[in-house]
């Protein structure tokens, strides 16, 4: 690379309202950073400007952040595209202003690259240069990095306090067009509550995991439940989609090391981490951390690779045969599709591989079964039954891989709240007598 990247950088820095008014037309389509290094400087400027732009099309997954972009007087000038829904981008969803497009994450790239979304400005969100000129793109790998080597035009809010972390996760100033120094905390998501239910869940689903074994986990508080009764495993390796603080906690213990990793050993691999100021702070330079992009990550070729693979996922619904809804409530979107199916083909391929969904036997407060007869109308089939392993709740683990539709019904009839299995026990006797 040219060795006058300092000037380039001194050469393209400006400001967000100087960007949006030069880089961006109306019509054209954009891509956001994701997660917590979704833009900020330029969501505002986008607002600020939105007079002067009609029809942007934004294509984005989770935003953390004010949500400039998704509120109701942008409606004509951004027409949100999105993969995935979360607290913020919910409302905009049921106003109808926010269109859905469904995709598993780790085809996302590929979608941007063939122009399944085509882009014409990347805007992202980077740590400063190193001494070569790369910056990282830190906490967001996913599909970020593609869309800033795909885009013809990329913005970069150059963040001071954006981690520098390693990996296929670097981009050279030279490829940024427009350069905004940014000096903005990341923002911080809260470690979930952990109750004595997940707890019991926690303590279930560690039985099934091993020394040495390799995890892909989530966020929330089952996930976190998980990761705390681990605390006599050793060994243990991480390849995921994302990770929080939890995983931090366990390489400080040692609990997680990847020296029986067989991809990526003795390597934290993941392509997204959100969590708390001190997490971003102990990613930072740490060279046992790698930042991939989502469709290396997720890529279940990939993932089968990791021998003793174990994955751990959610859901929201779950019918007697084994397909499982975890994005949707009835006809309404609630997430995304996300990462699960990736991982549960992905542990199919691997060498003694586990594939978990785990999840509260109960939604709202008790008086609503996850385990049902049939799924709610309308439902979106995230996993289909072909695809599911192991399900678990605070009143067991059952392994459907290998049932018959009858036996299934059964065993997961057994780990349902008892106040509902007359009801499932009823419909199973019903369907298969």
């Amino acid at each position: 690379m040219s060795t006058d990247w300092k000037e380039h950088y001194t050469s393209h820095t400006t400001t967000a309202h100087e960007a949006v008014r030069t880089a961006i037309k109306s019509g054209d389509y954009l891509v956001f950073g994701h997660a917590v290094a979704a833009p900020v400087q330029i969501a505002k400027a986008l607002y600020d400007e939105r007079d002067h732009f009609s029809n942007l099309k934004v294509f984005h997954m989770l935003y953390f952040g004010e949500p400039w972009h998704l509120r109701p007087e942008m409606k004509g000038h951004v027409h949100p595209i999105l993969n995935f829904l979360d607290k913020n981008s919910r409302p905009a969803y049921t106003e109808r202003r926010v269109d859905f497009l469904p995709c598993y994450f780790h085809e996302v790239p590929d979608l941007l690259r063939t122009g399944g979304f085509p882009i014409d400005v990347a805007i992202v969100q980077v740590s400063r240069p190193n001494e070569e000129g790369y910056c990282s793109f830190g906490v967001s790998c996913d599909y970020t990095k593609c869309a800033a080597e795909v885009a013809p035009i990329v913005i970069a809010e150059v963040n001071k306090q954006m981690p520098f972390i390693g990996g296929d996760n670097l981009i050279h100033v030279s490829k940024l067009d427009y350069i905004i120094p940014t000096d903005e905390p990341l923002t911080e998501i809260p470690t979930a509550k952990i109750g004595p239910t997940e707890k019991r869940i926690g303590e279930i689903c560690a039985e099934l995991i091993n020394d040495g074994d390799t995890l892909q986990i989530g966020i929330g508080a089952i996930p976190d439940a998980v990761l705390q009764c681990l605390g006599d495993r050793k060994d243990l390796g991480l390849h995921t989609e994302m990770f929080t603080d939890g995983v931090m906690h366990m390489m400080r213990s040692g609990n997680i090391t990847g020296a029986r990793k067989t991809l990526h050993p003795y390597k934290v691999a993941s392509s997204i981490i959100m969590g708390s100021r001190e997490l971003y702070e102990f990613v930072d330079n740490n060279e046992m951390i790698e930042m991939y992009p989502v469709d290396h990550m997720n890529d279940p070729y990939i993932v089968g690779q990791n021998d003793n693979m174990v994955s751990i996922n959610s859901c929201l619904e779950i019918d007697l045969c084994g397909q499982v809804a975890s994005e949707a409530i009835g006809l309404e979107q609630f997430s995304g599709t996300g990462g699960q199916v990736d991982y549960l083909r992905g542990v199919k391929r691997s060498k003694n591989g586990r594939s978990i969904l785990a999840f509260t036997s109960t939604a709202k407060e008790g008086t609503k079964s996850r385990i049902v007869p049939t799924l709610s109308a309308g439902a979106t089939v995230t996993t289909s039954r072909n695809d599911v392993d192991y399900i678990a709740t605070e009143y067991g683990a059952v392994r459907l891989k290998g049932l018959t539709l009858r036996e299934r019904a059964l065993a997961l009839a057994s780990i349902a709240h008892p106040d509902f299995r007359p009801e499932l026990l009823s419909a199973i006797k019903e369907r298969f007598s």
